[in-house]
């Protein structure tokens, strides 16, 4: 009757993790990028590009894109990482494609658009003016007058404009050969008495990002102040309570997606205040402002800003925030969530690039990760397999025990817990492995998710992109059937072998002797293929090396030491 109620125990606990971690996982564990790739009739073809959806300038995005770009005076930009236009009507940095990066695997595919005009479809953009009391600033219908017609990391740029009321407004574009522009906002009053003005900048996106925000991924607005990052507003925070507000002197302030981020740099040593707001429709803005300034007749004032457009690119962050002062950017590589465990997943990240521009495969550098973390952990590793096999030894003994105080449970207890001291085993020795994976496991896990190094990067054969699932799934024959499996069951070829080495794994520790538990470790190795089957093929590719090198380890131990895997003779 016990061994029915434990293996039905098991099963329905089995049941309840198998169906319940997909809601679990979409709120607080994201499983990985969208499917790079498909296997269809035996071929693996790269999944179609969003942008090549004929509705892309639907009547939904008010207005074709193309149709706006060619309506009024531009400047062009190009870098090596940045292409597209500034508006000179209202002086919009707001046509920034990434050239770099494109949507999908596909070679064809359509580079990453991050900005676009307003009016069209994801309209994203960014701007700087100045206000004042009695001020005759610019607005978004002023026509700027440009000193070039591009705007490159060797020729700057400069918008001028003069309100013909004694106020002249300049604003100097430089860009670098990353992804940062230096704004220098110039007055001059040449009128007879004196004025105020306030410098601003601000970043305006039409919806919410299209990557998803977690407990354990932030997307939307984000920023530093007073030398610490906040993750904490949401845009769903923005429509609820409306505008937050932010006094710093330091730091930055915008809006991050998963892999790309648009944020405004204030002078570093100026203090400022910063805030999101909720504006008409679905429209959202990040922006600051300076403390105004009394501005002399004959006087002029340069504010200097700094505006990022681009791909969060671990080192390209890393080597704004380590600039020598003033022109290094507070905590700037926190626009990546590393989250809690930052301290841990950096050196991980580090370790695994730094593999990866030596091997030039980012899944043998994974491999070669794991041997490297197996290796650390050897001593530690021998210590759980030793324990293990102890354990094993008693086994006979234990079951003795058990046999002749069944009907004693409290006596059982102190009789096993004699055993233990006896035998000179530790029960929970084998554990502590198990407690030191956990922030490799999450730290890769982060990795996977969140660098855009990581980023449709390839493995071997079908492997195209090691931050999305494994597309070779066995329910459509593995692509020879037309058909794609629910998420629910897309159970891929990694997904499989992580299953089997699991349970060749269990196979070789010693059985235990609560047939509930038995019965759950029984089906944990085929429940845990259906769980880990969603996430990045990376971390499966970590996970099956991590249990081959264990197996591995443990017949070498159980080889050099016959002794320990030949069970004691029972009393």
């Amino acid at each position: 009757m016990d061994d029915k109620r434990n293996i039905i125990l098991a099963v329905v606990l089995s049941a309840l993790i198998l169906f319940g971690w997909p809601y679990i996982a979409e709120r607080f564990f994201p499983t990985a990028n969208p499917p790079a790739t498909q296997v269809q009739g035996g071929k693996t073809t790269p999944v179609a590009s969003p942008s090549a959806d004929p509705a892309a300038d639907s009547p939904q995005a008010i207005r074709d894109r193309a149709a706006v770009l060619e309506e009024g005076p531009r400047i062009a930009i190009e870098t090596p990482k940045l292409q597209g236009s500034i508006n000179l009507k209202g002086a919009r940095i707001d046509d920034i494609v990434l050239p770099t990066y494109r949507e999908t695997i596909d070679k064809t595919s359509p580079a990453i658009r991050l900005y676009s005009p307003g009016g069209t479809k994801d309209a994203y953009f960014a701007g700087f003016g100045w206000s004042g009391e009695g001020l005759k600033g610019p607005d978004a219908n002023t026509i700027w007058t440009a000193s070039g017609s591009k705007l490159t990391p060797t020729t700057p740029v400069t918008l001028t404009w003069n309100n013909g009321v004694g106020q002249m407004f300049e604003i100097r574009l430089t860009v670098d050969k990353d992804f940062m522009f230096t704004v220098a906002q110039k007055v001059t009053n040449t009128s007879a008495a004196p004025v105020a003005v306030k410098p601003y900048g601000y970043i305006s996106r039409d919806g919410p990002s299209k990557d998803p925000t977690s407990w354990t991924i932030h997307t939307g607005p984000i920023g530093v102040f007073n030398g610490a990052a906040n993750y904490d507003v949401d845009f769903t925070d923005l429509d609820e309570d409306g505008a937050q507000s932010f006094p710093s002197t330091g730091g930055w302030i915008g809006f991050t997606d998963k892999y790309w981020l648009s944020a405004l740099v204030p002078d570093q040593k100026t203090a400022f205040t910063g805030q999101f707001r909720k504006g008409t429709g679905s429209q959202y803005q990040a922006d600051y402002s300076l403390n105004p300034i009394l501005l002399a007749p004959g006087k002029s004032v340069t504010q200097t800003s700094r505006l990022f457009v681009g791909a969060k690119e671990v080192r390209t962050l890393e080597s704004y925030q380590d600039a020598p002062a003033p022109q290094g950017v507070a905590l700037f590589d926190r626009a990546i969530d590393w989250g809690w465990f930052y301290w841990f997943e950096k050196p991980i990240f580090s370790l695994l690039h730094w593999l990866f521009l030596n091997i030039g495969n980012f899944g043998v550098a994974i491999i070669c990760l794991t041997l490297i973390v197996r290796g650390i952990m050897y001593p530690v590793a021998q210590k759980q397999f030793a324990s293990m096999a102890a354990m094993r030894a008693v086994q006979p003994k234990m079951k003795a025990l058990q046999d002749k105080y069944k009907d004693d449970k409290p006596k059982l207890q102190q009789e096993m817990m004699a055993l233990y001291k006896q035998e000179k085993v530790n029960p929970l020795a084998g554990c502590l492995p198990i407690f030191i994976q956990i922030p490799i496991f999450f730290a890769l896990y982060k990795v996977l998710m969140l660098t855009i190094e990581m980023r449709h990067q390839p493995f071997v054969l079908w492997i195209k992109d090691l931050s999305a699932p494994d597309p070779l799934h066995v329910l459509n024959l593995f692509g020879l059937l037309d058909f794609q499996p629910p998420a629910f069951l897309a159970i891929g070829v990694l997904a499989i072998l992580l299953g089997i080495s699991m349970w060749l794994q269990f196979k070789l520790n010693p059985a235990q002797m609560d047939p509930m538990q038995q019965q759950i470790f029984a089906i944990m190795p085929w429940m845990m293929m259906f769980v880990m089957a969603p996430f990045a093929a990376g971390l499966l590719v970590y996970w099956i090396t991590n249990n081959v090198l264990s197996m591995a380890q443990q017949w070498w131990l159980y080889r050099k030491h016959p002794v320990l895997s030949a069970p004691a003779a029972a009393k």
